[in-house]
């Protein structure tokens, strides 16, 4: 399978590959879809579950445990709890949000959809990502899925990666340009 923007080239890539591969061939792309919004939810939501797939001091052994643990309780399919354990056995659990990401990326090219990374201050609610999608869409001619991350630091405003371009629209950035221009 060739992807866009060298996504298979990283390790991330590599297992959002090879989880693509088996979710299609099972004919369970939009299981794992939801699986890994709910996974994705939980790294931003839960500070335990970002600490323990963060964590290099719990051990392979039982972060599988905890992860199993877990799956039915985030309501994963038996793919992406499966998915989950190896990469706890691999040492991989710190990819997770790569492997999301990546995953994403694969699942949007192959619905015909181009993947937005959407960086803001503050996280966007439903009337704004669908604003967002229907603007990006306009601009691009393909259907837009958003991969949203919110990022204080930005200040305010968003950052839009849109493929190989980059919209960046940020107070921070704005800020930057302003004391560059201000020094002369």
């Amino acid at each position: 399978m060739e992807t866009s923007g060298g996504i298979q080239a990283s390790l991330a890539g590599r297992y959002a590959t090879a989880l693509f591969g088996l979710a299609r061939d099972e004919r369970q792309i939009d299981a794992v879809d939801r699986s890994l919004d709910a996974l994705g939810s939980a790294l931003v939501d839960s500070r335990e579950f970002g600490d323990l797939v963060a964590s290099p001091v719990i051990g392979r052994k039982d972060a599988a445990k905890a992860f199993a643990a877990l799956s039915p309780e985030l309501g994963l399919d038996p793919i992406t709890a499966k998915f989950l354990g190896v990469l706890a056995r691999n040492g991989r659990k710190g990819e997770l949000k790569k492997i999301i990401r990546a995953y994403r990326s694969i699942a949007a090219a192959h619905r015909g959809e181009i993947s937005a990374e959407v960086i803001s201050a503050h996280p966007l609610n439903d009337d704004q990502i669908d604003a967002l999608k229907a603007r990006l869409k306009a601009r691009t001619g393909r259907d837009v899925t958003i991969d949203g991350n919110v990022d204080p630091h930005i200040l305010g405003g968003i950052v839009i990666k849109l493929g190989s371009e980059m919209i960046d629209a940020s107070i921070r950035t704005k800020l930057n340009r302003l004391t560059s221009a201000m020094k002369g």
